[in-house]
Formats: C-alpha cells, structure tokens, sequence
C-alpha cells in the first residue's frame, strides 16, 4: 500500500531513516502531506528563489493559531507533540523543498515562550522559535532561518498568520499567505480576510467546489501518483525529484524539528546536524554543539 502521512511525518531522524528504509524495501510510494508545496504563491516563490535569487541568505517564517486551539489540541499538545512540529513543519519543509541539492541545515538552537498555555493547565510552550544555520553546498556559504510557531494568538481576520520574507545573494521576496486581498465584512459575522486558493467553502449551485484548492490537490496529486506507479507508468523513485514530499526528500526536515526539540530539552543548547562527507545532503545524526 502506497502511504501519505500527515506533517511532520515522523518526529525523529531515526524514525525517518527506518520509515525511508521501509518503504525502499516495499518498492512503496510514502509521501508527506505538505499542502503548502501547492500553494501558487509558495510554489511561484520557489522557482523564483532557484532561478534568480542566488545563493541563500536569510528566512523569517511566522505561522499561528489562536489559543483556543489549544483545547482543541489539549489530548496531544506538550505530550505527543508541540507548536513547533505543528506548524513550524510548515515552512521547515517549503525551505527543504526551496533549497533542495543547493544548501544543507548545520545548526539548529531553539527558544521558546510559556504561561498561557500552562495558565490552562496545559504543560506546553506558548510559542517556539528555530534558529537554523544552513550551508549553501557550492561554495560552503552559510545562510540563517528564523521560524517562530505559536497557538496563543488573539481571534483575528485569519484562523492562521502565515508568512515569510526570503533573502537570497540577488534579491529578496516577501508572502503573506493569510491576506491574498480578499476580505469579507457580514452582519452578525466577525470581518475576515478569505482565502479561496486553499479552500472554496462557499458551494456552487448547492455543491461542493473546494475541489481546485491546494489543500485538495495535495490529496489529488499524491492519487495520481499511486495510479502511475500501480499501472506501472511510473515508479516510487520518480518522484523523488521535488514533484512530491517524498519521505527520501524530507530528512532534513525531520533532522531540524527533532534537533529543535533537543534543543529546548537542553535549555536551549545548540545542536548539529551531521552528514557524510562536506557535500552530504542526507542526515545522518544530530549532536549536541561543542563549544
């Protein structure tokens, strides 16, 4: 059976290499359910950084939820997971795939902020920020991700803030993901900023018509794909080439948010991510930082 898991696929980079390994062994598709790789602002941002934005500088990514959702999430939130696999997954993954075969992660130092949810009696960080130093293999270059999650933000136009400011050598872009300059003001109803390219949950002629949005898509990509490899026009392998979240294209996403982790567990201690060789592009291990 071909599999698609939901972000972040695995919570360790051990977990991830036997997951990988698993899969190999099956000659089965395993993918990650990353719908923001659909998004055509995302996905524009992407090839545009790989075609003219030269080597890596600088990422600020910001996502939230507001803090009701954390009785949402109370069952799993501290205890099985936290904000940062959430949704700093999110952009951890857009950068992987952005700089996929260019730039590798080296470092990651965690910090993070509390009292809400602990105010309601949940045992968890408020918020968390990643600081990520990756390499530009070429030339050993090196660039630094900021990406901060958080679930105690205030109800606003947006269930989620979503957005990220990318510097390369050779120019910079700026997304914004929640505001795509549709806003909607009813009576009775709180003023939203709507976004119709993720999801059309508004009905055409009384029928569903989200179908064309990217967090459908993600599914419907990931199907016909299991179709070509089940009809034998394509193989697992062929979509290890960016085309799909691949569970033998993630590792470096699983290695940044498990050395976050560690990270926090140890007051904020740095962590390496280790390779094979100065050009190895897949993790092999996650040390504590020797100064």
């Amino acid at each position: 059976m071909h599999v698609m898991v939901t972000k972040p696929v695995v919570k360790t980079l051990a977990e991830h290499t036997a997951l990988a390994s698993a899969a190999s062994a099956a000659d089965r598709l395993c993918c990650v359910e990353v719908h923001k790789r659909l998004d055509p602002f995302y996905a524009d941002a992407r090839d545009r950084v790989r075609s003219s934005l030269g080597n890596f500088q600088y990422i600020y990514a910001y996502m939230s939820q507001p803090k009701h959702q954390l009785e949402t999430f109370g069952a799993w939130a501290g205890k099985s997971s936290d904000i940062s696999y959430y949704l700093n997954s999110h952009h951890v993954d857009l950068t992987e795939w952005t700089l996929h075969g260019r730039a590798r992660p080296e470092r990651v130092t965690a910090t993070a902020s509390t009292g809400v949810a602990s105010s309601k009696g949940i045992e968890t960080e408020d918020s968390i920020t990643l600081t990520v130093q990756w390499k530009n293999v070429p030339d050993g270059t090196m660039g630094c991700a900021v990406y901060t999650s958080s679930w105690v933000a205030p109800r606003s136009d947006v269930h989620s803030q979503q957005r990220f400011f990318y510097m390369g050598s050779k120019g910079e872009i700026n997304v914004d993901q929640a505001h795509r300059g549709c806003t909607l003001a009813q009576d009775g109803q709180p003023f939203l900023s709507v976004n119709p390219l993720f999801m059309k949950y508004t009905p055409t002629a009384g029928k569903f018509a989200g179908q064309g949005g990217y967090g459908v898509k993600s599914f419907e990509v990931f199907v016909d794909a299991c179709i070509g490899c089940n009809a034998g026009t394509q193989k697992p392998g062929d979509y290890d080439d960016g085309s799909l979240a691949t569970i033998h294209t993630t590792y470096q996403g699983s290695a940044i948010l498990e050395a976050g982790r560690r990270s926090l567990d140890a007051d904020g201690q740095p962590m390496d991510i280790v390779y094979d060789g100065v050009e190895g592009l897949v993790p092999t291990g996650i040390n504590p930082h020797e100064f």
